[in-house]
Protein backbone atom coordinates (compact mmCIF):
# COMPACT_ATOMS: atom_id res chain seq x y z
CA UNK A 1 0.00 0.00 0.00
CA UNK A 2 0.78 3.48 -0.28
CA UNK A 3 2.74 4.52 2.55
CA UNK A 4 0.89 8.01 2.31
CA UNK A 5 -2.23 6.01 2.27
CA UNK A 6 -1.10 3.98 5.20
CA UNK A 7 -0.59 7.21 7.33
CA UNK A 8 -4.33 8.15 6.82
CA UNK A 9 -5.87 5.11 7.59
CA UNK A 10 -5.40 6.03 11.44
CA UNK A 11 -7.06 9.84 10.74
CA UNK A 12 -10.00 8.28 8.53
CA UNK A 13 -10.68 5.11 10.81
CA UNK A 14 -10.52 7.67 13.98
CA UNK A 15 -13.97 8.95 12.10
CA UNK A 16 -15.31 5.71 12.37
CA UNK A 17 -14.35 5.75 16.27
CA UNK A 18 -16.04 9.03 16.53
CA UNK A 19 -19.09 8.15 14.97
CA UNK A 20 -19.88 5.31 17.21
CA UNK A 21 -20.85 7.13 19.86
CA UNK A 22 -24.51 6.55 21.41
CA UNK A 23 -26.62 8.87 20.01
CA UNK A 24 -27.86 11.79 21.83
CA UNK A 25 -30.69 12.99 19.24
CA UNK A 26 -33.59 10.33 19.12
CA UNK A 27 -35.17 12.61 15.89
CA UNK A 28 -32.83 14.08 13.47
CA UNK A 29 -34.41 16.44 10.53
CA UNK A 30 -32.11 15.69 7.68
CA UNK A 31 -32.03 17.46 4.19
CA UNK A 32 -30.16 16.05 1.41
CA UNK A 33 -29.19 18.59 -1.23
CA UNK A 34 -28.41 17.09 -4.37
CA UNK A 35 -29.13 17.28 -8.45
CA UNK A 36 -29.57 13.84 -8.93
CA UNK A 37 -32.44 11.11 -7.06
CA UNK A 38 -33.72 8.50 -8.38
CA UNK A 39 -36.53 8.50 -9.87
CA UNK A 40 -36.63 12.19 -10.46
CA UNK A 41 -33.15 12.72 -12.27
CA UNK A 42 -30.61 10.60 -13.24
CA UNK A 43 -26.91 10.44 -14.53
CA UNK A 44 -25.38 8.23 -12.39
CA UNK A 45 -24.57 6.50 -8.38
CA UNK A 46 -25.05 9.42 -7.37
CA UNK A 47 -29.01 9.03 -7.76
CA UNK A 48 -29.25 6.44 -6.51
CA UNK A 49 -27.62 7.02 -3.32
CA UNK A 50 -29.71 10.05 -2.66
CA UNK A 51 -33.00 8.46 -3.90
CA UNK A 52 -32.65 5.87 -1.48
CA UNK A 53 -30.85 6.84 1.78
CA UNK A 54 -33.32 9.58 2.41
CA UNK A 55 -35.75 6.94 2.40
CA UNK A 56 -33.74 4.07 4.50
CA UNK A 57 -32.66 6.59 6.80
CA UNK A 58 -36.75 8.02 6.96
CA UNK A 59 -37.34 4.33 7.92
CA UNK A 60 -34.98 4.41 11.33
CA UNK A 61 -37.27 7.02 12.53
CA UNK A 62 -35.72 10.25 11.23
CA UNK A 63 -37.99 13.48 9.15
CA UNK A 64 -35.72 13.49 5.80
CA UNK A 65 -36.17 15.81 2.92
CA UNK A 66 -34.95 16.22 -0.68
CA UNK A 67 -34.30 19.43 -2.50
CA UNK A 68 -32.82 19.25 -6.04
CA UNK A 69 -33.95 21.07 -9.06
CA UNK A 70 -36.68 20.54 -11.37
CA UNK A 71 -35.77 19.12 -14.02
CA UNK A 72 -37.44 18.27 -17.54
CA UNK A 73 -36.67 14.77 -16.17
CA UNK A 74 -38.45 15.44 -13.38
CA UNK A 75 -41.74 16.38 -15.06
CA UNK A 76 -41.08 13.03 -16.84
CA UNK A 77 -41.11 10.95 -13.81
CA UNK A 78 -44.40 9.98 -13.28
CA UNK A 79 -44.85 11.26 -9.34
CA UNK A 80 -47.26 13.66 -8.68
CA UNK A 81 -46.15 16.91 -8.67
CA UNK A 82 -47.42 19.34 -6.39
CA UNK A 83 -47.17 23.34 -6.39
CA UNK A 84 -46.72 25.62 -3.80
CA UNK A 85 -47.68 28.73 -2.25
CA UNK A 86 -44.01 29.38 -1.64
CA UNK A 87 -41.53 31.53 -4.54
CA UNK A 88 -38.09 33.70 -4.38
CA UNK A 89 -36.24 35.66 -6.67
CA UNK A 90 -32.49 35.63 -6.82
CA UNK A 91 -30.43 38.45 -7.59
CA UNK A 92 -27.74 36.59 -9.77
CA UNK A 93 -26.17 39.98 -10.56
CA UNK A 94 -26.70 43.96 -10.22
CA UNK A 95 -30.29 44.83 -12.02
CA UNK A 96 -30.76 40.60 -12.63
CA UNK A 97 -33.19 38.84 -10.56
CA UNK A 98 -34.05 35.09 -11.43
CA UNK A 99 -37.23 34.27 -10.36
CA UNK A 100 -38.10 30.15 -9.38
CA UNK A 101 -41.07 28.54 -7.39
CA UNK A 102 -41.24 25.34 -5.16
CA UNK A 103 -42.95 22.35 -6.29
CA UNK A 104 -42.76 19.42 -4.03
CA UNK A 105 -43.85 15.48 -4.31
CA UNK A 106 -43.15 12.62 -2.22
CA UNK A 107 -40.67 10.19 -3.14
CA UNK A 108 -42.14 6.89 -3.96
CA UNK A 109 -42.79 4.33 -1.20
CA UNK A 110 -42.09 6.79 1.71
CA UNK A 111 -42.90 9.84 3.54
CA UNK A 112 -39.64 12.05 2.03
CA UNK A 113 -40.62 14.72 0.75
CA UNK A 114 -38.33 15.92 -2.80
CA UNK A 115 -38.64 19.80 -2.74
CA UNK A 116 -38.23 20.64 -6.15
CA UNK A 117 -36.28 24.40 -7.20
CA UNK A 118 -38.68 24.86 -10.28
CA UNK A 119 -36.79 27.78 -13.02
CA UNK A 120 -37.21 26.90 -16.34
CA UNK A 121 -34.49 28.78 -18.09
CA UNK A 122 -32.16 26.85 -16.35
CA UNK A 123 -33.47 23.40 -15.43
CA UNK A 124 -35.80 22.70 -18.47
CA UNK A 125 -33.70 21.03 -20.51
CA UNK A 126 -33.03 17.58 -22.14
CA UNK A 127 -30.52 16.57 -20.04
CA UNK A 128 -28.71 17.62 -16.66
CA UNK A 129 -25.60 19.20 -17.00
CA UNK A 130 -24.61 19.36 -20.96
CA UNK A 131 -25.67 17.99 -24.74
CA UNK A 132 -23.67 16.65 -27.66
CA UNK A 133 -21.39 19.45 -27.62
CA UNK A 134 -20.29 18.79 -24.25
CA UNK A 135 -21.11 20.66 -20.75
CA UNK A 136 -24.06 23.44 -20.78
CA UNK A 137 -21.96 26.75 -20.67
CA UNK A 138 -23.88 28.63 -17.98
CA UNK A 139 -23.57 25.66 -15.27
CA UNK A 140 -21.59 27.99 -12.39
CA UNK A 141 -24.53 30.07 -12.90
CA UNK A 142 -27.68 27.58 -12.88
CA UNK A 143 -26.06 25.69 -9.75
CA UNK A 144 -25.23 28.65 -8.12
CA UNK A 145 -29.07 29.84 -8.72
CA UNK A 146 -29.82 26.10 -7.19
CA UNK A 147 -27.69 26.46 -4.24
CA UNK A 148 -28.96 30.16 -3.59
CA UNK A 149 -32.39 28.99 -4.10
CA UNK A 150 -32.39 25.90 -2.40
CA UNK A 151 -31.06 28.08 0.82
CA UNK A 152 -33.94 30.74 0.27
CA UNK A 153 -36.84 27.68 0.10
CA UNK A 154 -35.54 26.26 3.10
CA UNK A 155 -35.87 29.83 5.03
CA UNK A 156 -39.40 29.90 3.41
CA UNK A 157 -40.26 26.32 4.82
CA UNK A 158 -38.93 27.05 8.53
CA UNK A 159 -37.47 24.13 8.74
CA UNK A 160 -36.18 23.11 11.45
CA UNK A 161 -32.84 21.58 10.18
CA UNK A 162 -30.21 19.88 12.15
CA UNK A 163 -28.26 18.42 9.16
CA UNK A 164 -27.74 19.91 5.57
CA UNK A 165 -26.15 17.04 3.47
CA UNK A 166 -24.76 18.25 0.09
CA UNK A 167 -23.71 15.76 -2.54
CA UNK A 168 -21.22 16.64 -4.99
CA UNK A 169 -19.75 19.97 -6.68
CA UNK A 170 -23.52 20.96 -7.83
CA UNK A 171 -24.35 21.79 -4.15
CA UNK A 172 -21.16 22.68 -3.11
CA UNK A 173 -21.42 25.99 -2.08
CA UNK A 174 -24.39 25.86 0.18
CA UNK A 175 -21.59 25.25 3.57
CA UNK A 176 -19.78 28.73 2.30
CA UNK A 177 -22.74 30.12 2.03
CA UNK A 178 -24.36 29.53 5.35
CA UNK A 179 -20.78 30.02 6.88
CA UNK A 180 -20.43 33.56 4.84
CA UNK A 181 -23.64 34.91 5.68
CA UNK A 182 -24.80 33.58 8.87
CA UNK A 183 -27.48 36.28 9.62
CA UNK A 184 -29.04 35.64 6.30
CA UNK A 185 -29.29 31.73 6.79
CA UNK A 186 -29.91 32.69 10.50
CA UNK A 187 -31.65 29.14 11.05
CA UNK A 188 -29.70 26.78 9.22
CA UNK A 189 -26.36 28.29 10.75
CA UNK A 190 -26.95 25.96 13.70
CA UNK A 191 -27.32 22.96 10.82
CA UNK A 192 -24.17 20.56 10.58
CA UNK A 193 -23.39 20.91 7.13
CA UNK A 194 -21.86 17.66 5.62
CA UNK A 195 -20.09 17.18 1.97
CA UNK A 196 -20.28 13.61 0.22
CA UNK A 197 -17.60 12.81 -2.71
CA UNK A 198 -19.32 10.58 -5.29
CA UNK A 199 -16.41 10.97 -7.78
CA UNK A 200 -13.53 13.68 -7.22
CA UNK A 201 -12.72 13.71 -10.98
CA UNK A 202 -15.81 16.18 -11.43
CA UNK A 203 -14.99 19.42 -9.42
CA UNK A 204 -17.12 22.30 -10.87
CA UNK A 205 -14.51 24.13 -11.63
CA UNK A 206 -15.30 27.82 -12.84
CA UNK A 207 -13.18 31.07 -14.51
CA UNK A 208 -13.09 33.09 -11.37
CA UNK A 209 -15.65 35.89 -12.92
CA UNK A 210 -18.64 32.90 -11.65
CA UNK A 211 -17.83 34.19 -8.58
CA UNK A 212 -19.89 37.24 -8.93
CA UNK A 213 -23.48 34.98 -9.03
CA UNK A 214 -23.01 34.22 -4.99
CA UNK A 215 -24.29 37.56 -4.36
CA UNK A 216 -21.18 37.77 -1.71
CA UNK A 217 -18.90 40.20 -1.33
CA UNK A 218 -14.94 39.74 -2.98
CA UNK A 219 -13.29 39.74 0.04
CA UNK A 220 -14.98 35.95 0.63
CA UNK A 221 -12.97 34.80 -2.41
CA UNK A 222 -9.82 33.47 -1.13
CA UNK A 223 -8.32 30.19 -0.85
CA UNK A 224 -9.64 29.75 2.92
CA UNK A 225 -12.82 28.60 0.83
CA UNK A 226 -14.08 29.66 -2.48
CA UNK A 227 -11.12 30.08 -4.70
CA UNK A 228 -8.70 27.77 -5.93
CA UNK A 229 -5.76 28.87 -8.05
CA UNK A 230 -7.21 31.95 -9.07
CA UNK A 231 -10.74 30.11 -9.86
CA UNK A 232 -13.75 28.54 -8.43
CA UNK A 233 -13.97 25.29 -7.51
CA UNK A 234 -17.76 24.24 -6.33
CA UNK A 235 -16.18 20.68 -4.53
CA UNK A 236 -13.38 22.38 -3.00
CA UNK A 237 -15.42 25.09 -1.44
CA UNK A 238 -18.00 22.19 -0.17
CA UNK A 239 -14.99 20.58 1.59
CA UNK A 240 -13.04 23.37 2.93
CA UNK A 241 -16.48 25.17 4.44
CA UNK A 242 -18.44 22.30 5.36
CA UNK A 243 -18.35 20.46 9.34
CA UNK A 244 -17.62 17.06 8.00
CA UNK A 245 -16.53 14.94 4.47
CA UNK A 246 -17.78 11.88 3.57
CA UNK A 247 -17.20 10.11 0.53
CA UNK A 248 -18.92 6.23 -0.56
CA UNK A 249 -15.92 3.91 0.59
CA UNK A 250 -13.33 3.35 3.03
CA UNK A 251 -10.55 2.97 1.17
CA UNK A 252 -11.65 5.64 -1.41
CA UNK A 253 -11.59 8.39 1.90
CA UNK A 254 -7.88 7.12 2.16
CA UNK A 255 -7.08 7.46 -1.50
CA UNK A 256 -8.81 10.78 -1.98
CA UNK A 257 -6.16 11.94 -0.09
CA UNK A 258 -2.95 11.32 -2.01
CA UNK A 259 -1.88 12.82 -5.29
CA UNK A 260 -2.71 9.74 -7.34
CA UNK A 261 -6.04 9.39 -6.37
CA UNK A 262 -7.17 13.51 -4.69
CA UNK A 263 -7.71 15.16 -8.39
CA UNK A 264 -5.64 17.97 -7.30
CA UNK A 265 -7.57 18.43 -4.23
CA UNK A 266 -5.81 15.60 -2.13
CA UNK A 267 -3.87 18.45 0.44
CA UNK A 268 -7.39 20.27 0.99
CA UNK A 269 -8.67 16.75 2.36
CA UNK A 270 -5.67 15.90 4.01
CA UNK A 271 -6.37 19.67 6.23
CA UNK A 272 -9.56 18.08 7.12
CA UNK A 273 -7.86 15.64 9.35
CA UNK A 274 -10.04 13.03 10.96
CA UNK A 275 -13.12 14.81 9.50
CA UNK A 276 -13.10 12.48 6.26
CA UNK A 277 -15.31 9.33 6.91
CA UNK A 278 -15.93 6.53 3.86
CA UNK A 279 -19.05 5.03 3.90
CA UNK A 280 -19.85 1.79 1.28
CA UNK A 281 -23.28 2.72 -0.35
CA UNK A 282 -25.51 -0.10 -0.40
CA UNK A 283 -28.28 -1.27 -3.12
CA UNK A 284 -31.56 -1.33 -2.85
CA UNK A 285 -32.73 -4.99 -2.68
CA UNK A 286 -36.38 -4.07 -3.33
CA UNK A 287 -34.74 -3.37 -7.19
CA UNK A 288 -32.20 -6.07 -6.79
CA UNK A 289 -33.21 -9.22 -5.49
CA UNK A 290 -32.96 -12.42 -7.45
CA UNK A 291 -35.86 -14.13 -5.33
CA UNK A 292 -37.93 -11.53 -6.50
CA UNK A 293 -36.92 -10.10 -9.75
CA UNK A 294 -39.67 -9.85 -11.77
CA UNK A 295 -36.80 -9.27 -14.92
CA UNK A 296 -35.71 -12.93 -14.93
CA UNK A 297 -36.72 -15.77 -16.58
CA UNK A 298 -36.57 -18.00 -13.38
CA UNK A 299 -36.26 -16.05 -9.97
CA UNK A 300 -33.49 -17.82 -7.52
CA UNK A 301 -32.49 -17.71 -4.08
CA UNK A 302 -28.93 -18.74 -2.42
CA UNK A 303 -30.87 -22.16 -1.60
CA UNK A 304 -31.38 -22.75 -5.29
CA UNK A 305 -28.91 -20.59 -7.07
CA UNK A 306 -27.25 -23.70 -9.70
CA UNK A 307 -30.50 -24.31 -11.17
CA UNK A 308 -31.67 -20.98 -11.30
CA UNK A 309 -28.42 -19.33 -12.55
CA UNK A 310 -28.40 -22.14 -15.38
CA UNK A 311 -31.72 -21.54 -16.67
CA UNK A 312 -31.45 -17.58 -16.67
CA UNK A 313 -27.47 -18.28 -18.31
CA UNK A 314 -29.28 -20.49 -20.84
CA UNK A 315 -31.92 -17.81 -21.60
CA UNK A 316 -29.18 -15.45 -22.86
CA UNK A 317 -27.16 -18.09 -24.60
CA UNK A 318 -30.77 -18.21 -26.78
CA UNK A 319 -31.09 -14.55 -27.01
CA UNK A 320 -27.73 -13.25 -28.25
CA UNK A 321 -26.99 -16.49 -30.20
CA UNK A 322 -24.01 -17.86 -27.94
CA UNK A 323 -23.23 -20.81 -27.95
CA UNK A 324 -26.07 -23.07 -25.85
CA UNK A 325 -23.98 -24.97 -23.20
CA UNK A 326 -24.09 -25.24 -18.99
CA UNK A 327 -20.56 -25.65 -18.92
CA UNK A 328 -18.80 -22.58 -20.60
CA UNK A 329 -18.21 -20.28 -18.18
CA UNK A 330 -19.98 -17.19 -18.59
CA UNK A 331 -17.62 -13.36 -18.43
CA UNK A 332 -20.90 -10.69 -17.27
CA UNK A 333 -19.51 -7.00 -17.94
CA UNK A 334 -22.17 -4.30 -17.36
CA UNK A 335 -21.38 -0.45 -17.22
CA UNK A 336 -19.43 2.82 -19.21
CA UNK A 337 -16.90 1.87 -21.66
CA UNK A 338 -14.63 3.95 -20.61
CA UNK A 339 -10.73 3.77 -19.35
CA UNK A 340 -11.53 4.21 -16.35
CA UNK A 341 -13.46 0.77 -15.94
CA UNK A 342 -10.20 -0.74 -17.36
CA UNK A 343 -11.08 -1.20 -20.96
CA UNK A 344 -7.40 -0.94 -21.88
CA UNK A 345 -7.08 -4.10 -19.75
CA UNK A 346 -10.65 -6.14 -20.94
CA UNK A 347 -10.15 -5.61 -24.55
CA UNK A 348 -6.82 -7.86 -24.83
CA UNK A 349 -7.87 -10.43 -22.47
CA UNK A 350 -11.40 -11.07 -24.98
CA UNK A 351 -8.85 -10.73 -27.93
CA UNK A 352 -6.67 -13.63 -26.84
CA UNK A 353 -9.19 -15.65 -26.01
CA UNK A 354 -11.29 -15.30 -28.97
CA UNK A 355 -7.97 -15.94 -31.51
CA UNK A 356 -7.40 -18.73 -28.81
CA UNK A 357 -10.51 -20.80 -28.78
CA UNK A 358 -10.84 -20.80 -25.22
CA UNK A 359 -14.00 -21.97 -23.96
CA UNK A 360 -15.61 -18.73 -22.57
CA UNK A 361 -18.42 -16.62 -23.63
CA UNK A 362 -18.44 -12.43 -22.77
CA UNK A 363 -22.07 -10.69 -22.28
CA UNK A 364 -21.46 -7.15 -22.44
CA UNK A 365 -23.87 -4.33 -22.06
CA UNK A 366 -22.85 -0.97 -21.90
CA UNK A 367 -22.01 2.45 -24.33
CA UNK A 368 -19.29 5.53 -24.02
CA UNK A 369 -16.06 5.46 -25.85
CA UNK A 370 -16.91 5.04 -29.64
CA UNK A 371 -13.27 3.11 -30.10
CA UNK A 372 -14.54 0.65 -27.23
CA UNK A 373 -17.86 0.16 -29.21
CA UNK A 374 -16.43 -0.62 -32.40
CA UNK A 375 -14.03 -2.79 -31.29
CA UNK A 376 -16.70 -4.69 -29.39
CA UNK A 377 -18.78 -4.92 -32.50
CA UNK A 378 -16.03 -6.53 -34.04
CA UNK A 379 -15.33 -9.08 -31.47
CA UNK A 380 -18.74 -10.04 -31.46
CA UNK A 381 -18.81 -9.91 -35.58
CA UNK A 382 -15.99 -12.29 -35.29
CA UNK A 383 -16.71 -14.60 -32.64
CA UNK A 384 -21.01 -14.03 -32.60
CA UNK A 385 -21.10 -17.47 -30.59
CA UNK A 386 -18.67 -16.59 -27.62
CA UNK A 387 -19.00 -12.95 -27.58
CA UNK A 388 -22.27 -10.95 -27.62
CA UNK A 389 -22.03 -6.88 -26.94
CA UNK A 390 -24.87 -4.54 -26.45
CA UNK A 391 -24.50 -1.33 -27.04
CA UNK A 392 -26.49 0.97 -25.03
CA UNK A 393 -28.23 0.95 -22.11
CA UNK A 394 -31.11 -1.85 -21.22
CA UNK A 395 -32.00 -1.72 -17.00
CA UNK A 396 -33.54 -5.25 -17.66
CA UNK A 397 -30.91 -6.71 -19.61
CA UNK A 398 -28.50 -5.48 -16.96
CA UNK A 399 -30.15 -7.65 -14.13
CA UNK A 400 -30.53 -10.74 -16.25
CA UNK A 401 -26.89 -10.39 -16.72
CA UNK A 402 -25.68 -10.15 -12.94
CA UNK A 403 -28.59 -13.65 -12.74
CA UNK A 404 -27.07 -15.57 -15.51
CA UNK A 405 -22.96 -14.76 -15.56
CA UNK A 406 -20.69 -17.04 -13.97
CA UNK A 407 -18.52 -14.35 -13.05
CA UNK A 408 -18.01 -10.03 -13.50
CA UNK A 409 -15.12 -8.35 -14.76
CA UNK A 410 -14.70 -4.75 -13.52
CA UNK A 411 -11.23 -4.04 -13.47
CA UNK A 412 -11.58 -0.27 -12.56
CA UNK A 413 -8.50 1.44 -12.32
CA UNK A 414 -10.33 3.80 -9.59
CA UNK A 415 -13.56 3.06 -8.67
CA UNK A 416 -15.17 5.56 -5.46
CA UNK A 417 -17.70 2.72 -4.50
CA UNK A 418 -19.29 0.87 -7.59
CA UNK A 419 -22.29 -0.99 -7.83
CA UNK A 420 -22.37 -3.80 -10.38
CA UNK A 421 -20.35 -5.93 -7.70
CA UNK A 422 -22.34 -5.54 -5.19
CA UNK A 423 -25.12 -6.75 -7.63
CA UNK A 424 -23.36 -9.28 -8.98
CA UNK A 425 -22.39 -10.71 -5.14
CA UNK A 426 -26.29 -10.17 -4.46
CA UNK A 427 -26.63 -12.47 -7.56
CA UNK A 428 -24.00 -15.09 -7.34
CA UNK A 429 -21.93 -14.09 -9.77
CA UNK A 430 -18.15 -13.93 -8.91
CA UNK A 431 -16.92 -10.26 -9.28
CA UNK A 432 -12.86 -10.46 -10.52
CA UNK A 433 -11.74 -6.93 -9.80
CA UNK A 434 -8.61 -4.52 -9.27
CA UNK A 435 -8.31 -3.50 -5.42
CA UNK A 436 -9.12 0.18 -5.38
CA UNK A 437 -11.64 2.30 -3.77
CA UNK A 438 -15.33 0.54 -2.64
CA UNK A 439 -13.72 -2.74 -4.87
CA UNK A 440 -11.38 -3.79 -2.43
CA UNK A 441 -13.41 -2.62 0.46
CA UNK A 442 -16.30 -4.58 -1.01
CA UNK A 443 -14.77 -7.76 -2.60
CA UNK A 444 -12.80 -10.45 -1.16
CA UNK A 445 -9.80 -11.85 -2.48
CA UNK A 446 -10.19 -15.66 -2.87
CA UNK A 447 -6.45 -16.83 -1.54
CA UNK A 448 -5.88 -19.94 0.04
CA UNK A 449 -5.83 -18.03 3.72
CA UNK A 450 -9.38 -16.15 2.89
CA UNK A 451 -10.80 -19.86 1.66
CA UNK A 452 -10.01 -21.74 4.58
CA UNK A 453 -11.28 -18.99 6.99
CA UNK A 454 -14.42 -18.53 4.83
CA UNK A 455 -14.00 -15.09 4.17
CA UNK A 456 -13.73 -14.89 0.44
CA UNK A 457 -15.99 -13.08 -2.01
CA UNK A 458 -14.21 -12.74 -5.31
CA UNK A 459 -10.90 -12.41 -7.05
CA UNK A 460 -8.12 -9.51 -7.15
CA UNK A 461 -6.32 -8.75 -9.30
CA UNK A 462 -2.75 -9.32 -8.36
CA UNK A 463 -1.22 -6.99 -11.43
CA UNK A 464 -2.66 -4.91 -12.89
CA UNK A 465 -2.25 -5.41 -16.73
CA UNK A 466 -3.99 -7.96 -19.20
CA UNK A 467 -1.62 -10.68 -18.00
CA UNK A 468 -3.29 -9.78 -14.47
CA UNK A 469 -6.85 -9.86 -15.47
CA UNK A 470 -6.15 -12.88 -17.50
CA UNK A 471 -4.40 -14.85 -14.49
CA UNK A 472 -7.40 -13.64 -12.30
CA UNK A 473 -9.99 -15.02 -14.70
CA UNK A 474 -7.97 -18.35 -14.74
CA UNK A 475 -7.73 -18.74 -11.00
CA UNK A 476 -11.58 -18.17 -10.98
CA UNK A 477 -12.03 -20.52 -13.44
CA UNK A 478 -9.71 -23.20 -11.49
CA UNK A 479 -11.61 -23.06 -8.72
CA UNK A 480 -15.26 -23.22 -10.71
CA UNK A 481 -14.72 -26.58 -12.53
CA UNK A 482 -12.11 -27.84 -10.62
CA UNK A 483 -12.99 -27.45 -6.70
CA UNK A 484 -16.64 -27.46 -6.84
CA UNK A 485 -17.66 -27.42 -3.02
CA UNK A 486 -15.38 -24.39 -2.71
CA UNK A 487 -16.96 -22.57 -5.06
CA UNK A 488 -20.54 -23.75 -4.29
CA UNK A 489 -19.45 -21.80 -0.54
CA UNK A 490 -17.91 -18.69 -2.27
CA UNK A 491 -20.93 -18.42 -4.19
CA UNK A 492 -23.40 -18.37 -0.87
CA UNK A 493 -20.90 -16.35 1.12
CA UNK A 494 -21.49 -14.03 -1.61
CA UNK A 495 -25.22 -14.35 -2.11
CA UNK A 496 -25.76 -13.89 1.62
CA UNK A 497 -23.51 -10.87 2.38
CA UNK A 498 -25.56 -7.46 3.82
CA UNK A 499 -24.90 -4.74 1.37
CA UNK A 500 -28.30 -3.63 2.01
CA UNK A 501 -28.94 0.20 2.43
CA UNK A 502 -30.17 -0.45 5.97
CA UNK A 503 -26.49 -1.08 7.07
CA UNK A 504 -25.17 2.17 5.30
CA UNK A 505 -27.79 4.64 6.18
CA UNK A 506 -27.16 3.22 10.21
CA UNK A 507 -23.38 4.56 9.79
CA UNK A 508 -24.78 7.46 8.44
CA UNK A 509 -27.56 8.32 11.34
CA UNK A 510 -24.30 7.80 14.08
CA UNK A 511 -22.38 10.24 11.71
CA UNK A 512 -25.06 12.92 11.90
CA UNK A 513 -25.62 12.59 15.73
CA UNK A 514 -21.77 13.00 15.88
CA UNK A 515 -21.85 16.16 13.67
CA UNK A 516 -24.42 17.71 15.28
CA UNK A 517 -22.92 16.80 18.76
CA UNK A 518 -19.98 18.93 17.56
CA UNK A 519 -22.03 21.57 15.96
CA UNK A 520 -22.98 22.71 19.60
CA UNK A 521 -20.38 22.16 21.30
CA UNK A 522 -21.39 18.53 23.15
CA UNK A 523 -18.39 16.88 21.91
CA UNK A 524 -14.89 16.68 21.29
CA UNK A 525 -13.63 16.53 18.13
CA UNK A 526 -12.03 12.93 17.16
CA UNK A 527 -8.09 13.40 17.50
Amino acid sequence: MNPRLTALTSAVSCCHRGARLRLRYEVLNIVYVTSEAVPLAKTGGLADVCGTLPREVAALGHRCAVILPAFRSVHRSGLKIDTTDISFAIPMSPGKLVGGRLLRCLLPESNVVAWLIDQPQYFDRESLYGDSLGDYRDNAERFTFFCRAALAALMRIEMDVDVLHCNDWQSGLIPALVQASPTAYRSLSRAATLMTIHNMAYQGNFHRDAFAWTGLDWKHFTHESFEYYGQLNFLKTGIVCADHVTTVSPRYAMEICTPQHGCGLDGVLASKGGRVTGITNGIDETVWNPATDSTLPVRFDVDDWQTGKVANKRSLQSEFGLEESDDVPMIGLVGRLAEQKGWDLILPVIRQHVREGRPTQWMILGSGDKQIETELAALAAEAPQQVAAHIGFNDALAHRIEAGADLFVMPSHYEPCGLNQLYSLRYGTIPIVTATGGLADTVVDTTAENLANETATGFHLHEVSPRGLDEAVGRALQLRYHDQKNWNNLVERAMSADWSWRKSASQYVELYDHAVSLKRGMAKTPK
